[in-house]
C-alpha cells in the first residue's frame, strides 16, 4: 500500500513538472513558418506609396522592422496605431517598412485615414511576400544593422512587443 502511494506521489510530481515546463516554454520563433532567424534578409526593391523606389539594402547599417499587411486584415488594422506610435518614438533608431500585399485597394486612403507616416511599400506582384514566405498577415521581421533576421512575429503586435526588438 505504501509503495502504491509513493508511486502515485512520484508520478504526480513528474506530471506536474512536465506540465509547468510545457506552459513556461515559449514557442520558438524559428518554429514559425517563413524565413529563419540568423539568415541574411533577402534584398528587394518595391515602390513606396510616395512613388519612390525603395530597396531593403538602402537601410544597411540601420535596424529595420519589416511588416507585411493588407488593408482588409482586421489584426493589421488593429496594430497600425501602435506601429505609428512606435515609428514616431523610434524613427532615429529603426526604419519601419510596411509591405502592403493588396495595393489594388485604396492603400493611400487607408494610410491617410489611419495617420500613417512610416514607409508603405506596394508588393503588387507578391514577389517579396513569396521571398519572405508570408502565409499569414500581419507578419513582422526584425532585421539588424548587418541585414540579418533577428526575430519574427506572426499576428498583431503591441507597441511593447515592438519595443522588445530595440531593447534586445
Amino acid at each position: 500500500m505504501v509503495k502504491k502511494i509513493i508511486a502515485v506521489v512520484i508520478l504526480t510530481a513528474l506530471l506536474t513538472v512536465a506540465i509547468v515546463q510545457a506552459m513556461e516554454k515559449e514557442e520558438q520563433p524559428d518554429n514559425l513558418p517563413g524565413l529563419k532567424m540568423g539568415v541574411k534578409a533577402p534584398d528587394f526593391e518595391l515602390t513606396a506609396l510616395t512613388g519612390e523606389k525603395v530597396q531593403l539594402s538602402d537601410y544597411k547599417g540601420k535596424k529595420v522592422m519589416l511588416n507585411f499587411w493588407a488593408t482588409w486584415c482586421p489584426p493589421c488594422k488593429a496594430e497600425m496605431p501602435a506601429m505609428e506610435k512606435f515609428y514616431r518614438d523610434m524613427k532615429d533608431e529603426i526604419a519601419v517598412l510596411a509591405v502592403n500585399i493588396d495595393p489594388k485597394n485604396d492603400v493611400k486612403g487607408f494610410a491617410e485615414e489611419k495617420g500613417v507616416t512610416f514607409t508603405i511599400l506596394l508588393d503588387d506582384q507578391e514577389e517579396v511576400s513569396k521571398i519572405y514566405q508570408i502565409i499569414s498577415i500581419p507578419t513582422t521581421y526584425y532585421i539588424d544593422e548587418a541585414g540579418i533576421v533577428q526575430s519574427k512575429h506572426i499576428g498583431a503586435m503591441t507597441q511593447e512587443q515592438m519595443n522588445q526588438f530595440i531593447n534586445e
